[in-house]
């Protein structure tokens, strides 16, 4: 026996869906790529906590897939279990999308508080013979961030004295001078503009945390497609089961 009309209407509309799903599914799963490809480059200095909530959207964008044949195929063949079991499924991603979006805003939260603990770690190692990576990343964030210590240059004699003071810094901390010959001393006083005086907890956090709100935003949206996701998905596996023959939900 063929659904309702209004049944039909669902099962039509969730096809829908099922397509939306997947691009959803390609969507989280890009900017999930798109933030661990941002962190890559830092992997020595960034906390764990930073690369495990896009790779938690990279397992859900990858899972989605799986999720969608159940929908699709359920929905066609009008068969029961395979439609709730997707709508299982979709409540199950819900919770997971939901859980990653709150997570992306927490880690937005704390990260100033987490770079600046990075920075801090990471700094005494500068310039060390066994880790040259750390030196290598220091030096990218402070040119590509414009900045100079954790928060201005003077941590740099505080944290690795050994090799630093007041005035001896490394030579990321000084923007080049475009046409100069010979050596360029960025503490120089006639020259003050040289020296890169913001500190990087500021401008390397907020890129951080403008990619873990990305996270938060991407999660808590796409979780709210679901949701829709679900209530179609239940309504037609209640439909298809109401047309077999059983009684209630």
């Amino acid at each position: 026996m063929s659904l309702s009309t209004s049944a039909n209407l669902v099962k039509y509309l969730l096809f829908l869906f099922n397509f939306l799903f997947v691009i959803t599914g390609i969507t989280i799963m890009a900017i999930g790529l798109t933030v661990q490809g941002a962190y890559h480059n830092f992997r020595e200095i960034l906390d764990p906590q930073f690369f495990s909530v896009p790779t938690f959207l990279v397992v859900i964008g990858s899972f989605i897939f799986i999720i969608a044949f159940f929908g699709c195929c359920g929905a066609y063949k009008e068969n029961y279990c395979m439609t709730l079991t997707f709508s299982i499924l979709l409540v199950f991603i819900f919770i997971l999308e939901l859980a990653a979006g709150i997570s992306g805003y927490v880690l937005r939260n704390d990260t100033y508080n987490m770079v600046s603990s990075t920075l801090q770690s990471s700094m005494a190692k500068y310039g060390g013979t066994t880790n040259n990576e750390i030196t290598y990343i220091w030096d990218e964030i402070q040119v590509d961030f414009d900045c100079c210590g954790v928060y201005n240059s003077s941590d740099w004699g505080k944290t690795n004295d050994k090799l630093f003071n007041a005035t001896f810094l490394p030579m990321s901390c000084c923007r080049t001078t475009t046409g100069a010959i010979g050596a360029v001393h960025c503490m120089d006083p006639d020259h003050p503009e040289t020296l890169r005086k913001t500190g990087c907890v500021t401008s390397f956090g907020n890129f951080i945390k403008a990619h873990a709100v990305s996270l938060g935003a991407a999660g808590i949206a796409i979780a709210v497609i679901q949701f829709f996701g679900v209530l179609f998905a239940c309504y037609l596996s209640k439909q298809i089961k109401l047309q077999q023959g059983h009684t209630g939900f």
